[in-house]
């Protein structure tokens, strides 16, 4: 066996979520501090804020993410208009996005926020 064939990830690990223990996670020198989903640098956003999200989803789960994300917001922001939510398909239309824009008051808002889209089964990524 070659030394490339030895050092390949396993395939199955390299798509599974993994439960990372933040005090193992590093950006560089810097450690991150809290939850993975935290926001690191408190004192460079200011509050109150106008916040663009892209909330894009797996392939497929077009109607689910936007159920999903509905009920994530609705609950978090009872004021935030749910059918201001944008819909939209990559240029392939394998993957859609949901595109909103909030009005953030304070940094917990946006922990919280983070932290409900990581635990979403229909969410790919956060922009």
């Amino acid at each position: 066996m070659s030394d490339n064939q030895d050092n390949k990830p396993d395939q199955q690990n390299q798509n599974s979520k993994k439960e990372v223990n933040v005090s193992d996670v590093s950006l560089g020198n810097d450690k991150i501090k809290g939850k993975k989903t935290d926001i690191q640098n408190p004192e460079l956003w200011n509050f109150p804020m106008d916040y663009p999200l892209s909330i894009i989803g797996h392939e497929g789960e077009h109607e689910s993410l936007l159920n999903e994300v509905k009920l994530i917001l609705g609950s978090q922001f009872p004021d935030f208009d749910l059918a201001s939510i944008e819909i939209k398909p990559s240029k392939t239309g394998r993957f859609h996005s949901a595109r909103v824009n909030l009005y953030l008051t304070t940094a917990e808002q946006v922990n919280t926020l983070y932290a409900a889209l990581d635990d979403a089964k229909t969410v790919r990524i956060v922009m």
